[in-house]
């Protein structure tokens, strides 16, 4: 059965999740009070469905029928009939809570309201409502129309059925569901802070420069965008908000901490491409720096980069925030890494990890290179994250 599907916030998000329920079959009302999102929203749909009608991706019927089945609006009430709302709006808890709360006293009992927070803690959002374990957190990746990793967050108040409706529904849209516990990033907010926060610190300590440090991750790592280039592509605003959010919500753990290199980018407005500067200048003309290619350096690189991230995915494992296939289906998926964080260290070996951060560790005598008690006992037992063939 086809439900009909709410989506709270007309801005890049909840667009994309619209087109994405629209084009799986289902009625969306977009709901947004400002008149001229709407339409900025809509015009933006019809540009892509031509596109893809022009590149043979689709046919002339199909996204005629994609854009038919989507309605934009600028009332609540208008959600009466969904059975299934997904608020996509700022990142600013207040305000979602009140959305829910407005939300709760429209819909039917059988609603399921889930939000697109990136961050934020589902159950501070579902507290807000009477019937508290209707909510959870569905949260796609942008573009959503083309990332296919959702992470489904339920709430230590959230009924389990109503995760196992959620699953089988955006699994229905074509999309890769992982489940994640309700904690600050969830996955891959969380684990990805580390690729942009130690590349910072490398950069700040004079080790390297934005594009030679960019030059490391991709030449020896794989990563399809380095850390840098990938930040002016997210939005340096985007960013720093949720790596401070991160660092705020784990009380104030130094893994997560902000770089003032990266706030003084989010206070000077250089938020990356959209902005025309970030760390790299996106003018008509700009001359981009040649990397340092020096092979010993970008080895060095990488592998503090990755040791960094792969101590968060085993922390998080460790914690029990999801289990090791959704870790690192969600990071191969979310963000594009070239292989799932655990397996890589299986595959270079999980003591050589260990030593590296213990290494840095007692270099800087810094909390955020503590090794996660995880890794720690592995190396000490020669284990691995996966049964060796």
């Amino acid at each position: 059965m086809k439900i009909e599907v709410g989506v709270i916030g007309a801005g890049a998000m909840g667009s994309g999740i619209a087109q994405v329920a629209a084009t799986a079959g289902h009625f969306v009302k977009v709901v947004d009070t400002n008149e001229a999102m709407l339409v900025t929203a809509k015009k933006n749909l019809e540009s892509f469905l031509a596109k893809s009608v022009e590149k043979q991706k689709i046919s002339s019927e199909a996204a005629d029928a994609i854009a038919a089945r989507i309605e934009y609006v600028r009332e609540l009430k208008k959600c009466a009939s969904c059975r299934l709302i997904i608020e996509a709006i700022v990142e600013n808890l207040e305000i979602k809570q009140k959305i829910f709360s407005d939300l709760e006293a429209i819909v039917s009992g059988d609603c399921i309201l889930a939000s697109n927070t990136s961050s934020l803690s589902i159950a501070s959002i579902a507290a807000s409502c009477k019937d508290a374990s209707r909510v959870i957190g569905i949260h796609f990746f942008n573009p959503a129309v083309l990332m296919p990793l959702v992470e489904l967050i339920p709430a230590i108040s959230s009924s389990p059925n109503v995760l196992l409706d959620a699953k089988k529904l955006i699994d229905s849209w074509g999309k890769i569901t992982v489940v994640a516990k309700d904690t600050p990033g969830f996955i891959v907010n969380r684990v990805a802070r580390s690729y942009y926060g130690e590349s910072i610190r490398i950069y700040e300590e004079g080790i390297a420069d934005f594009v030679s440090i960019d030059w490391a991750l991709k030449q020896f790592g794989g990563f399809k965008m380095g850390p840098f280039e990938l930040m002016d592509f997210i939005g340096n605003d985007i960013n720093y908000k949720v790596t401070e959010s991160v660092w705020e919500q784990f009380f104030y753990e130094p893994r997560f901490k902000p770089s003032l290199t990266q706030k003084r980018l989010y206070e000077a407005k250089l938020f990356g491409r959209k902005s025309g500067k970030g760390y790299y200048s996106y003018a008509e003309g700009a001359i981009a720096n040649e990397p340092n290619k020096d092979e010993k350096l970008g080895k060095e690189i990488f592998e503090r980069v990755l040791a960094m991230l792969i101590n968060e995915a085993a922390d998080s494992l460790y914690l029990q925030l999801a289990t090791k296939e959704d870790i690192d289906l969600a990071m191969t998926k979310g963000v594009n890494y070239p292989k799932g964080l655990l397996k890589w260290a299986d595959e270079i070996g999980v003591n050589k990890v260990y030593t590296t951060l213990v290494n840095l560790y007692n270099e800087y005598k810094e909390d955020r290179y503590r090794p996660c008690v995880l890794l720690k006992r592995m190396a000490q037992s020669n284990a691995t994250f996966y049964a060796k063939n």
